[in-house]
């Protein structure tokens, strides 16, 4: 007789682990922000004008001088959600924006390496970049979905910070087309596996 076996939850994604591990250094310039009278919203438009600017250099084929602002700007990321919550005020609003800002901020990225390829006529890194971004929102938005329909889907083997830490890198270092080239092939994997994992929560589902 065959029983249904429970999806087990799913294991610490690096955002989580990095989370716990830095706490302890993230959580005092939290509060020395906070006595500044910062607000943690602006710090989060702050961090996405940022990624504006490290995007018109990229834009620009600057790929060294863009690659370093968005490395500045990637604690910015930790800082207002930690500020929110030394201030006793993080709210389900916070969180969906600071979610939303997050994904501009990559697509500002994208966007610019997209706009550089498109300018030179490179049009294999042109498709190559147009995947990564589509890879990347639909990470984040099978998460989403999923989740809005009662099932979980923190799984798979490149979410954004192990996207950040594979681009910027290749930014640095003058090798975009290998950054690029990894996110646009493993970011559609990660999508396809929660597409698999949600399907087979749902059928455990329909199941019951």
């Amino acid at each position: 007789m065959q029983t249904d076996q429970p999806v087990p939850e799913p294991r610490p994604t690096l955002t989580d682990l990095l989370r716990v591990r830095f706490k302890g250094v993230v959580d005092p310039i939290g509060a020395f922000l906070n006595r500044l009278g910062i607000h943690p919203n602006t710090l989060t438009l702050f961090g996405l004008a940022g990624n504006l600017v490290g995007a018109f250099f990229l834009a620009q084929g600057n790929f060294l001088v863009g690659g370093l602002i968005i490395l500045v700007m990637a604690p910015i990321d930790a800082l207002d959600g930690t500020m929110a919550r030394l201030r006793g005020e993080p709210s389900d609003f916070g969180a969906f924006v600071d979610s939303v800002i997050d994904r501009y901020s990559e697509l500002l990225i994208f966007g610019g390496l997209l706009t550089h390829y498109i300018s030179t006529s490179q049009d294999i890194l042109t498709g190559l970049t147009f995947a990564a971004a589509a890879g990347s929102v639909l990470v984040s938005y099978t998460r989403a979905r999923a989740e809005g329909l009662g099932f979980h889907a923190k799984i798979g083997i490149l979410t954004r910070v192990e996207r950040f830490v594979i681009l910027v890198p290749s930014l640095v270092f003058g090798i975009p087309w290998l950054g690029i080239g990894i996110i646009a092939v493993f970011a559609n994997i990660t999508a396809l596996q929660r597409i698999l994992s949600v399907r087979k929560q749902a059928r455990i589902r329909e199941r019951k």
